[in-house]
């Protein structure tokens, strides 16, 4: 065929492409609106509204109203059941149907009592098909199903994505009838689409475009609309330029089906599992038309939830699993957050994940899986490979605000020394749509050009749910080898590891936390969720521990192992990336809070019934009246505290006991201090509190004038400055609202001043001092403040009640110090880590605002002042001003973020030499694990005191004591080297110990590496920061 010869202008021949392709423009004569052929409504649609969401048994016995498109359903949050009676016209023989629903809520398709199909408009999912080739055989006449949620992809915030819901808003049905769907014409579309991205993206001066640009037009020329038969000419046309090939050397895109839903974030926990099942099972479609789509899917709750609630799908997903095309990932219980959760959690969330992957799908994974958390522990890639894993992928550090990273595939190598390969997708993004764009920004983005020739494309919908569409593998099917793009194959995490690993020799090594420069407010937000984790993180490890004991001392003792699965999980999931952090909406919240509360309420039934157990046996007896109250201390070391004794006195009655490491002690008689503490009023309304150990001074207004070490005469606070001085910042971020804090807000800075009552005394010395007072914050919010010091106590506590009524504003409390340093050092899992305190470079001002655990500490050479605190994660310490965080006032998603009543606790305490040497990481353990009085009615040891387990290394952390998974008559000791120094250490233990091996973190023994048990105990040695695992079998 010959046409006119014409001027092939460039911008005139790729819009005329684009109009032959558009849904706005020309639909009436170009290629887009061919799509559909002839269509006919539903027989029938009627509908039944419910607050709940209902199963499919229960939905189909309800009684169902007629309904019509145009309707309106809602509010949010509720859920409108569909039925829908379809009759597929006889003259429609062998054509391809589908069902058309477009809704602005999530849909599912029910079929014979099983969901079939997502539909989700957001996620270009609005068809579900009833054949690909009508025949007599086939029934002409069903019955389906529609359960639609009553919000969207995300949620339905009010004005924007991360407002607050709307309650009251409704969803409408906009389309619902039977259409012929044309699969030429969709066919081809796809080759306009790509070939008019290529021409858009390599530009006027790539040769290669200007050949997709004149195929496209071409294609145009020869393909009529009204004539099918046409299409077979232009798609030859396409066929050739796609088959041109690549060199050897191109780039490799690994693609693979991915669908990030996240646990909970601008929906309940509740709308997750749904989603989870509309993604999955629209997954589930794409396998079965495409053997060679690979789908990679991580988070062990969501796979559980659908096991429990979808159990029909969840076989499908096995059987998929066991052909490779279903992948499970991540390890992990949820996609956690990478930095709150204490090391020992993080621990729990690859055992309980893995344990289930390997029982469910007959592996472990191999690979991380963590694409959308706020930045990563430096312990991190310790803790993977002591769970079988050695593979990481994310690309969240992509969002920095600051500085670019400048790998996308390189080796992290973590606190200890421990590497595992890293890779970032170069396409920025988890949630890719296999578009040309975003194939070649996996090869321009790529920062190791040279050193590494493959990079993974995850595509599918993501966040909300969703994930691939058959389109998204028809555009990858097209560009599989085309000359100037790179080489796509569809590829599995193990396959792209594989091949990085193979030529990984030039490969970068990046040392030491990936720290997110970007929403790190969310160390602060929400603070009453922060508190539970820690809370409850604390309780468990207590629980865990007098249940092992019990467990030594008795043999038939049940030790709760149902139990403390169901309340782990329940941390687990509540330190989901968006909920710990503090991001989600208030109705996450409530639910977080609701779990919190269940794991005190039956983890303190449990804790007090294991100390029954415990003290019912072996010289223990059912305690008489007046027998002694008994102290508990889960922490390996002995402690000296004073502690408040059980009573109904007015004035408490507080005892000074001694409680050796992890055992228990008779509280007979307070011990009588070396040093009492001694209170007095100076003349100007200052109040001097002193234990021999520190003196401290406090003005009217409840600022610290002074801390100074008794014996050093060494003092604290910096010359002419103030410490516990609060201040309030204005916080509004640039869209983040819940996430960022931005760096200007340290410009805002205001001291809060107004004192509503002056310190006054309220222990008067002895065992205990402490002052109390109250500061206004504003006309709506106040702070009061009790400060205590106690005998042999090293630290200054500071119990703090907020009433907290603000909008978009910082409370920090400061304490400017004598100290000069260029690092401060925070607690992390099992550890700590360095910043710097200056802003010498874009990498350190990034830092203004970081995270960290139980303590920080600033020290020059020979003293040092650390900062602990009970359930706070936010620092930032610049020059000499060591800064805690602790409440925000954001209004996204959540209106009523932090609003209401706080209490917390944290102290300072200054020291000579470091802060190894000082004891500060034991004195913060001490903080959050307060010894535990056992109520006198539950027994009366014969014995003074009793401890089961010692270490002669304070360097040593004996971190956790659990029953093993697999062995009842086995404990897991946990502990890890926390100094950052090699280290020796002695393990004595008073339990009848029959055998000692070395295990990993999935508590897998390693039989060729028994750990000798001797008459001294157990000998140890430990790298840097290395966490070392026992299984000790009892006897």
């Amino acid at each position: 065929m010959s046409h006119y010869q014409v001027i092939k202008n460039r911008r005139t021949l790729l819009e005329r492409a684009e109009k032959f392709i558009s849904d706005v423009y020309f639909t009436d004569c170009n290629l887009r609106g061919r799509l559909y052929g002839s269509s006919c409504p539903v027989e029938s649609l009627s509908s039944f509204l419910t607050p709940k969401r209902i199963p499919f048994s229960e939905a189909e016995k309800q009684t169902f109203q007629l309904a019509k498109v145009g309707d309106s359903f809602g509010p949010t949050w509720w859920t409108c059941w569909f039925k829908v009676s379809l009759c597929i016209p006889e003259a429609w023989k062998g054509k391809e149907v589908h069902f058309l629903w477009e809704s602005d809520g999530e849909g599912m398709v029910w079929r014979d009592g099983q969901p079939v199909q997502g539909l989700t408009k957001e996620g270009q999912k609005t068809s579900y098909v009833l054949t690909e080739s009508l025949t007599d055989e086939e029934p002409h006449s069903l019955c389906l199903y529609v359960e639609l949620a009553c919000n969207g992809l995300f949620g339905a915030g009010q004005g924007s994505m991360i407002a607050p819901p709307d309650p009251d808003r409704k969803y409408s049905l906009q389309r619902a009838e039977l259409v012929v769907f044309n699969r030429g014409v969709d066919e081809l579309l796809v080759d306009f689409e790509m070939l008019v991205d290529i021409v858009k993206l390599l530009g006027e001066n790539d040769q290669r475009g200007f050949q997709a640009l004149f195929t496209a037009n071409e294609m145009v020329n020869v393909c009529d609309v009204t004539n099918p038969n046409s299409f077979l000419a232009a798609r030859k046309l396409a066929k050739k330029f796609f088959s041109q090939k690549n060199g050897e050397s191109q780039h490799v895109v690994h693609a693979m089906g991915h669908c990030h839903i996240d646990t909970a974030w601008l929906w309940p926990y509740e709308e997750t599992i749904r989603k989870c099942a509309r993604s999955w099972v629209t997954a589930i479609r794409l396998m079965e038309k495409n053997a060679d789509f690979i789908f990679t899917c991580s988070q062990a709750q969501q796979l559980e939830w659908v096991k429990q609630w979808y159990p029909g799908l969840y076989s499908q997903i096995q059987h998929f699993a066991s052909r490779g095309q279903f992948v499970p990932v991540g390890g992990t219980w949820v996609e956690m957050d990478g930095n709150l959760p204490s090391g020992e959690s993080m621990v729990r969330q690859f055992l309980e994940g893995q344990r289930f992957f390997h029982k469910e799908f007959g592996r472990y994974c191999t690979e991380f899986w963590l694409p959308d958390t706020f930045g990563y522990s430096a312990q991190l890639p310790q803790i993977m490979q002591g769970c079988g894993i050695t593979r990481f992928l994310t690309q969240k550090l992509s969002w920095n605000l600051i500085n670019k990273f400048p790998h996308s595939t390189f080796f992290w190598e973590g606190l200890d020394g421990s590497q595992v390969l890293t890779h970032f997708p170069p396409g920025d993004s988890y949630e890719m749509k296999c578009k040309v764009e975003d194939l070649l920004n996996s090869v321009r983005n790529n920062k190791d050009k040279g050193r590494a020739n493959h990079s993974a494309v995850l595509f599918g919908y993501g966040d909300g749910g969703g994930g691939p569409t058959q389109r998204m593998l028809q555009r990858l099917e097209r560009v599989r080898d085309t000359d100037g793009l790179p080489r796509v194959q569809m590829s599995s995490p193990d396959q792209l590891f594989s091949a990085l690993e193979a030529d990984s020799t030039l490969l970068c090594t990046w040392t030491g936390e990936l720290f997110l420069e970007l929403h790190n407010g969310s160390y602060t937000t929400q603070a009453q969720i922060k508190k539970g984790n820690r809370q409850c993180e604390t309780l468990l490890h207590d629980i865990e521990v007098v249940s092992s004991l019990a467990l030594s001392r008795n043999p038939s003792f049940q030790y709760p192992a149902d139990w403390l699965h169901k309340l782990w999980r329940l941390l687990l999931l509540n330190q989901f990336h968006d909920v710990i952090p503090g991001t989600c909406i208030e109705m996450v919240v409530q639910d977080a809070l609701k779990y919190y509360q269940e794991i005190r309420s039956a983890g303190a039934e449990l804790l007090q019934e294991v100390c029954r157990s415990l003290l019912a046996e072996k010289g223990v007896h059912e305690g008489k009246e007046g027998s002694p109250s008994l102290a508990l201390n889960t922490l390996p070391w002995e402690r000296s505290e004073v502690i408040q004794l059980p009573g109904g006195a007015a004035e408490p009655t507080l005892a000074l006991v001694k409680v050796p490491s992890v055992g228990i002690a008779a509280v007979t008689e307070s011990i009588e201090p070396d040093c009492p503490v001694s209170v007095s009023t100076q003349a100007d309304g200052t109040v001097v509190m002193e234990n021999g150990i520190l003196r401290v001074t406090v003005d009217k207004a409840g600022r610290v004038a002074s801390i100074c070490l008794v014996n050093s005469n060494r003092e604290a606070i910096a010359g002419g400055c103030f410490g516990n001085q609060f201040v309030m910042f204005d916080d509004v971020p640039l869209y983040w609202d819940a996430w960022d804090v931005m760096d200007y807000h340290l410009q805002t800075r205001k001291p809060v001043s107004g004192v509503i009552h002056p310190v006054e005394v309220v222990h008067s010395g002895g065992l205990r001092g402490s002052v109390k007072f109250s500061l206004r914050i504003s006309e709506k919010s106040s702070i009061s403040q009790e400060l205590v010091l106690d005998a042999r106590c090293p630290y200054v506590k500071f119990h703090t009640e907020v009433d907290w009524q603000e909008s978009h504003k910082f409370l920090k409390v400061e304490f400017p110090l004598r100290v000069r340093s260029p690092n401060a050092t925070y607690e992390i899992q099992f550890g700590h880590l360095q910043r710097p305190t200056h802003w010498n470079t874009s990498w350190d001002w990034a830092r203004f605002e970081v995270w960290g655990h139980k303590w920080a500490d600033l020290s020059e050479h020979g003293f040092g002042v650390a900062l602990l605190n009970d359930c706070k994660y936010g620092y930032s310490v610049l020059r000499n001003t060591l800064t805690l965080s602790l409440l925000r006032a954001p209004k996204s998603p959540d209106a009523t973020a932090d609003m209401g009543q706080h209490q917390f606790t944290y102290a300072v305490m200054p020291h000579t030499g470091s802060f190894q040497e000082a004891a500060v990481i034991q004195n913060a353990y001490n903080l959050n694990f307060p010894l535990r009085l056992l109520p006198k009615e539950t027994g009366s040891p014969q014995t003074g005191s009793w401890s089961a387990f010692s270490l002669s290394s304070s360097a040593i952390i004996l971190e956790t004591i659990k029953q093993a998974e697999d062995r009842k008559d086995a404990l897991v000791l946990r502990m890890f080297e926390s100094h950052g120094s090699s280290a020796s250490a002695m393990l004595c233990s008073a339990l009848p110990l029959k055998e000692a091996l070395f295990c990993d973190l999935l508590e897998r023994p390693d039989a060729t590496h028994p750990a000798p048990i001797t008459a001294s105990g157990i000998s140890l040695t430990f790298t840097p920061f290395q966490i070392v695992s026992l299984l000790v079998i009892l006897k």
